[in-house]
């Protein structure tokens, strides 16, 4: 098996596995993270109906500035107050394959200053 294959196999159980201790754990909705290498892309899905009740990513924000850090916790205000809109107060973050630093962090972060509780 080639490395990349490697990689990315380990990246899909970790994504997995953080996926599963959610749903087993939490009935609320999960915040879904998907960082790519310019942009950050989030949505608040209700496992229950299967539906996505809010999404944002910094590619729909027009005139973002600073570094990703600071982009991602401005993604991370936005989907708190869509999210306000709609009704859903508190939920669960999914990090899927990232860990819990840098980009995923300052989304966090953004979320909780945004009134959304995590």
């Amino acid at each position: 098996m080639s490395i990349q294959k490697k990689i990315k196999n380990r990246a899909k159980r970790r994504a997995l596995r953080v996926r599963k201790k959610i749903r087993e754990r939490s009935n609320l909705p999960r915040v879904s993270v998907f960082r790519s290498l310019n942009q950050i892309y989030a949505q608040i899905i209700d496992d229950n109906e299967h539906k996505t009740l809010v999404s944002c990513s910094s590619f729909e924000l027009k005139d973002l500035k600073g570094d990703k850090q600071a982009v991602a916790n401005l993604v991370g205000k936005e989907l708190a107050k869509r999210a306000s809109e709609k009704g859903v107060a508190e939920a669960v973050l999914d990090r899927g394959k990232y860990l819990y630093h840098g980009r995923v962090k300052a989304f966090a972060e953004g979320l909780k200053e945004g009134g959304l509780k995590v």
